[in-house]
């Protein structure tokens, strides 16, 4: 079976994202929420931040990763994911964590920070140049080879249950929300966000104008193969939205809107700037919809943001030397 499209079982549902919570809830932080005042970081209506750029290994994909890993049958080829950053430090770390081996296979675009951290853990790291559709290719040819269990970073049951478990919670700390908003790469947040809160809350989906799959599956009513860019493309990159994150959004996705790299950058500064979060470009996204206007909410909207990624160089951000 090609990797490209792995989702061939059911949608994942909110049973899916109960059973993955249970699984996962010793390997994962559970993240605090923090509660911008009105008028913080230039937004008009409080802001509830879900810091997932605090979790282990720096993002949300911690929970994807012992989701999978836990919920399957490992063999003692161990695992092989495709990442282009996050996914596979996550897997690196849970693998570590679980004695299983693993591979990684990224894009010579990767983070060297995240590329660095998959190899501290003992991960197997493979680099392949050209676009993020040749790394599937390579993974197959390793899969026939070896035996390994699939990881697919974004479009697999176990792995949107896992991301789906960041909403249980922020549902339980924050039960009066009227919105959330949420960074999109290939669909596995959003799915399982939206698969947990369904018809509940207003799901807002966040791109980059170099990473919006999504946005242009909406426009032309069918998933979009594209080349993703810019500057979140190591955390938001996936060449096309996921069957499963797509069958979501469909039902339970209610905006899909696009800022700027620039948007993204202003996001990061102003999270800094109003209560010293630091966001890697892609974890800043969802949170730039607001910053930049993209997405206004109404004076009395209760919004969440879920802060989705932390994994950045800090002289990047701030002219930090490197430690």
């Amino acid at each position: 079976m090609s990797v490209e499209g792995a989702s061939t079982g059911p949608l994942v549902s909110d049973r899916d994202v109960a059973r993955a919570a249970d699984h996962i809830r010793d390997h994962v932080r559970r993240t605090p929420v923090l509660r911008l005042e009105r008028g913080a970081a230039g937004i008009g209506v409080p802001v509830s931040l879900k810091l997932e750029c605090l979790q282990v290994t720096g993002s949300f994909k911690a929970r994807n990763a012992f989701a999978l890993l836990l919920g399957a049958q490992v063999p003692d080829a161990g695992a092989v994911a495709l990442s282009g950053g996050n996914f596979g430090l996550a897997m690196a770390y849970a693998a570590h964590e679980l004695q299983h081996r693993i591979t990684v296979f990224v894009p010579a675009s990767a983070a060297k920070v995240k590329v660095d951290g998959m190899r501290a853990l003992g991960a197997n790291v493979e680099v392949v140049p050209g676009p993020m559709r040749d790394l599937f290719v390579a993974v197959d040819h390793h899969l026939a080879d070896s035996g390994a269990l699939f990881a697919h970073p974004y479009d697999q049951v176990e792995v949107v249950a896992g991301a789906g478990t960041c909403g249980l919670e922020l549902d339980e700390q924050c039960p009066d929300l009227d919105t959330v908003l949420v960074a999109v790469g290939g669909g596995g947040l959003i799915g399982g966000v939206a698969t947990w809160f369904s018809d509940r809350v207003r799901i807002v989906g966040v791109e980059t104008e170099g990473t919006s799959c999504l946005q242009q599956a909406m426009g032309a009513r069918e998933r979009v193969e594209m080349d993703p860019v810019g500057i979140a493309v190591s955390a938001l990159g996936a060449p096309i939205i996921g069957e499963i994150g797509w069958d979501v959004a469909q039902r339970w996705v209610d905006e899909s809107v696009v800022v700027s790299d620039a948007d993204a950058v202003t996001a990061q500064q102003r999270l800094w700037d109003a209560a010293r979060i630091v966001a890697e470009p892609g974890g800043s996204v969802a949170f730039a919809a607001l910053t930049s206007g993209t997405y206004t909410p109404h004076r009395d909207e209760r919004v969440g943001v879920i802060i989705c990624g932390a994994n950045t160089d800090p002289a990047a951000l701030f002219g930090i030397p490197a430690s």
